[in-house]
């Protein structure tokens, strides 16, 4: 198959808290003034990524897989996730604050609902004055006292509190309680996954004046109660180089902040490669053909490319690998 670079249609989704810097700031197609996220590629049931330009536009990357299992993924990921794409990537625009919420492990996640766990990075592109989020407990909690803080609706006063600017970037464990909060514009990479467990949501309600549903017998069992300061990644900012901000067993994100074009041998890398344009534009160039990315868009290359090379005269890219 010709595994040119893949960019795919945004999958676009309304949200209680969303807002319009998807289309204000990345130029997305919304409809309309609550779209909180775009899912620029996924594998989820029920919202499976299309290729969006060339020969294969139309064709969707459940097909791809299908086809081209290994030549796309690599072997190796094959291997560990068979036909399942295990990395669910998204832009998040939060005008309001996210509800609270936590994620299980890959465990939890495999005995109650038959999926894998959700770990996660936030990469911050662009934040309100003020603009913060929240990552963990403030101190550390018992559960009774957990529960009492739901009971007597001081969950806030109990959880740390981050204020943010553009490439402030967090790495989000299973088990840690956290929300985006009003203001901040971020790219998402998590593992392939939709279990979330909400445990506050402000008493908000939606369209049909409805409370949200809550988890909270669901999330107990699965939190961290314990104060860690493991969440805010430090990295380099290196110009031209390759900049490692996570690797965990479930993706590796290094940053890419390019002035100029470069050149990648990859034959032995053995995992598709992600680019996440997080500024500026470029062309992305592999064995069977050439795509261009601009800030706000996604491309996918294929395991099976022996290189990639980028062509710019400025931009700032997230590269996702397994």
């Amino acid at each position: 198959m010709n595994l040119y670079p893949l960019k795919f249609n945004p999958i676009l989704k309304e949200r209680l808290w969303g807002g319009t810097k998807l289309n204000d700031v990345l130029e997305k197609p919304i409809e309309s003034d609550i779209t909180g996220e775009s899912w620029e590629l996924s594998g989820v049931s029920g919202d499976i990524s299309e290729v969006s330009e060339g020969e294969l536009q139309g064709t969707s990357l459940t097909k791809l897989i299908k086809d081209s299992g290994e030549e796309l993924l690599g072997k190796s990921v094959v291997e560990r996730f068979g036909n399942e794409f295990p990395i669910l990537i998204k832009f998040i625009d939060a005008k309001q604050d996210l509800s609270i919420q936590l994620h299980p492990n890959d465990k939890l996640a495999k005995e109650r609902h038959n999926s894998f766990g959700k770990t996660e990075m936030w990469y911050v592109m662009d934040a309100d004055p003020g603009a913060r989020l929240i990552v963990g407990f403030n101190k550390d909690v018992e559960k009774r006292e957990y529960i009492e803080s739901l009971e007597n609706d001081t969950l806030l006063d109990l959880l740390n509190y981050e204020q943010v600017t553009e490439g402030d970037t967090f790495f989000i464990n299973t088990g840690k309680i956290h929300a985006i909060g009003a203001g901040v514009l971020l790219a998402e990479i998590q593992q392939t996954s939709d279990v979330t467990y909400r445990v506050f949501d402000f008493n908000r309600r939606d369209k049909d004046g409805n409370l949200r549903e809550l988890h909270t017998q669901l999330a107990i069992d699965a939190i961290d109660y314990s104060k860690k300061e493991d969440f805010k990644v430090n990295y380099s900012t290196d110009t031209d180089q390759v900049n490692t901000m996570v690797d965990c067993p479930y993706f590796k994100t290094n940053l890419l902040d390019l002035t100029k074009s470069t050149f990648q041998k990859v034959e032995q890398r053995d995992s598709f490669t992600i680019y996440m344009c997080v500024g500026g534009e470029a062309k992305i160039k592999n064995d069977w053909g050439e795509t261009s990315i601009k800030k706000g868009q996604t491309v996918l290359v294929a395991a099976s490319s022996t290189f990639i090379e980028i062509s710019t005269d400025g931009a700032k890219l997230l590269e996702v690998t397994i």
